[in-house]
């Protein structure tokens, strides 16, 4: 990986995806001859929910249609990514090149999702439902000594 700060943010993802994220990003880095930048990981509800607020109650366009505990984000299980390119986030980035790797470490890619595009967008679920993960959340159901919920 070349991009410090998406090193540090992948400590605060869910340890389970911490290595497929890892591997995901070096392996497509390496290949592509570019440099990746983690712009969200773990995002809490609060935080969830003042996103989805945005445009709604809040200002600002609408960049979600997830509410708190319905985003695989909530769960340190998704991440987004930019391509840095001459120290500038290039948005114009064509994320279907990353295809090889995220598949190869089991991501979903939220550019293939049917209800809204997020080509920055993705998430290893390891096959749970964010319903099972919220209910989990609400039940206090976390892996020993860490917020993170039991997968």
């Amino acid at each position: 990986m070349r991009d410090k700060i998406s090193i540090s943010r992948i400590q605060a993802l869910h340890p389970t995806i911490r290595p497929d994220v890892k591997s995901f990003i070096t392996e497509a880095e390496e290949a592509l001859d570019i440099t990746l930048r983690i712009v969200e990981g773990l995002r809490t509800i609060d935080e969830q929910n003042a996103l989805y607020a945005q445009g709604r109650t809040t200002p600002g366009k609408i960049v979600t249609r997830a509410k708190g505990g319905s985003s695989y984000h909530n769960y340190g299980l998704a991440i987004d990514l930019v391509e840095i390119k001459d120290l500038k986030a290039n948005w114009d980035f064509d994320y279907k090149k990353l295809l090889p790797w995220a598949q190869k470490y089991g991501f979903t890619w939220g550019g293939s999702f049917k209800s809204i595009l997020d080509k920055p967008h993705f998430e290893k679920t390891f096959g749970n439902n964010w319903r099972d993960l919220l209910d989990k959340h609400k039940k206090g159901k976390f892996i020993s000594g860490t917020k993170y919920v039991l997968l």
